[in-house]
């Protein structure tokens, strides 16, 4: 009688696999890494989280927590991810964390759900895309027809989402049956330079309009720190964490496929530094035109699907701005979007018997039942987005923190990221404290009502 052959695709949470692909190079690293961070989480919930916000106390502190916090934990979920060679299951559990399959399980349906909503909005980018081509050769769609109801139910703004939603999660299986070199890595290679061209472009349109000054103003320069609430400085924290795709989950699965004599540090400065430079591109391109139209920056998640429109409407050669301004964004949502698959897929075929492809296909089917929900209307989207956008990456993000300050190991973490014992002080002590005490800072002000300071 023989023994049953384990499935070729199966794997031990705790034995990191026999080989796993890594980035070609250097460069390949980079545009990756810039390309899972910088997607609708800059071009997209930037601009609508300083919107609603209050403009320049929020893009400060945006800025100040992307670099002191967004860095070295961006580092310390490399080094857990390249010390494993593991996704979030298995990295919790190599690492020694108490329960740490389940916390990796549980960040798993974090991802699963995010991606869901996430993927629902890269469907509207598209059918904004859509239309704007339709438009430049002479047919009139309207692109906003794609959005949710405040409230209530729309069944053609239902329908319209089903078909693009379904149109993204089939072009992102496209890329993730090829792998990480052949797919990931070869397509951020085109697409961010291009996004990267038209943001610029856009920039110089905007900054020419007439009352576009009022924008930069409230954007950039005007300062009021009475305005730094405990929610603000929270939705900056989120959105720090967010855009740099941090939670335990995305970059752990991308450390893994970092190679050993890969710098982190480098690394990370100059992927939080693309980051933060589009979210603040996005935010140029987008407000002085806003402002220049008299229109209202504060309009939540669909800044850019309802308020945009009506800028490219409202300036010279409007409809070839916005068919930039749309293509380049759909392409940005992509790569996210892929990256985010990415870290479903390796958490399948790191744990389970599934092959890629196969994980490729249940992930798809999956995502596109999950984002059901959030095409309903905005009552159900946004705190889907704030839950799982913003408050359960952050925990996640304290979590991996924590994991490679305190259970790695010492030695294990500081030869990993080569870096200083200050570094390793800083992802024990500095990164975790922030996060909690941005967290009480909300509870304070905005929960409880006590006036701090």
């Amino acid at each position: 009688m023989t023994t049953p052959r384990r499935p070729s695709g199966a794997r031990h949470p705790g034995r990191a696999p026999a080989s796993r692909e890594t980035f070609s190079s250097r460069f390949g690293l980079l545009v990756t890494m810039i390309g899972v961070a910088v997607g609708l989480g800059n071009v997209w919930r930037f601009p609508y989280m300083a919107g609603e916000f209050g403009g320049a106390p929020f893009v400060l502190f945006y800025v100040l927590m992307a670099a002191l916090v967004g860095v070295p934990a961006l580092m310390a979920e490399w080094t857990l991810g390249r010390a494993t060679r593991r996704g979030p299951v298995g990295a919790f559990v190599v690492a020694g964390v108490p329960g740490g399959r389940l916390i990796g399980w549980c960040f798993f349906a974090v991802v699963l759900a995010a991606t869901a909503y996430y993927t629902n909005a890269v469907g509207w980018v598209l059918f904004h895309a859509a239309a704007e081509v339709a438009g430049v050769v002479g047919l009139d769609i309207d692109p906003s027809r794609v959005l949710p109801p405040a409230e209530g139910f729309d069944a053609g703004s239902f329908a319209r989402q089903l078909a693009s939603t379904g149109v993204v999660i089939a072009a992102c299986a496209a890329v993730l049956l090829k792998g990480l070199r052949r797919g990931i890595e070869k397509i951020s290679g085109i697409v961010l330079p291009i996004l990267l061209v038209i943001l610029c472009v856009l920039i110089v349109r905007g900054l020419t309009l007439d009352g576009a000054a009022a924008g930069v103003e409230w954007y950039v320069l005007k300062f009021d720190a009475s305005a730094l609430s405990g929610s603000v400085m929270l939705a900056a924290l989120g959105q720090a964490v967010f855009s740099l795709s941090l939670g335990g989950t995305y970059m752990v699965v991308y450390g893994s496929y970092l190679r050993e004599d890969e710098p982190l540090l480098s690394g990370a400065a100059w992927t939080a530094a693309g980051d933060i430079t589009a979210g603040l591109l996005a935010g140029l391109a987008i407000f002085p035109a806003v402002f220049a139209l008299g229109l209202e920056p504060a309009a939540g998640p669909g800044l850019l699907f309802s308020t945009l429109p009506a800028v490219f409407d409202g300036i010279p050669a409007g409809a070839v701005f916005g068919l930039l301004f749309f293509t380049g964004l759909a392409g940005a949502a992509w790569l996210s979007d892929i990256a985010a698959f990415e870290v479903l897929i390796a958490g399948l075929t790191d744990n389970t018997g599934l092959s890629r492809r196969q994980a490729v296909i249940g992930c798809a089917a999956t995502v596109f039942v999950l984002a059901i929900p959030s095409m309903i209307n905005m009552r159900i989207f946004v705190p889907w987005d704030l839950a799982f956008g913003s408050g359960m990456q952050t925990i996640g993000a304290l979590i991996a923190a924590l994991t490679v300050g305190w259970a790695l190991g010492r030695g294990r973490a500081l030869r990993q990221a080569g870096a200083s014992a200050l570094l390793l002080f800083w992802v024990r002590f500095v990164v975790p404290s922030a996060i909690l005490l941005v967290g009480i800072w909300w509870m304070l002000t905005d929960v409880l009502g006590v006036v701090v300071l």
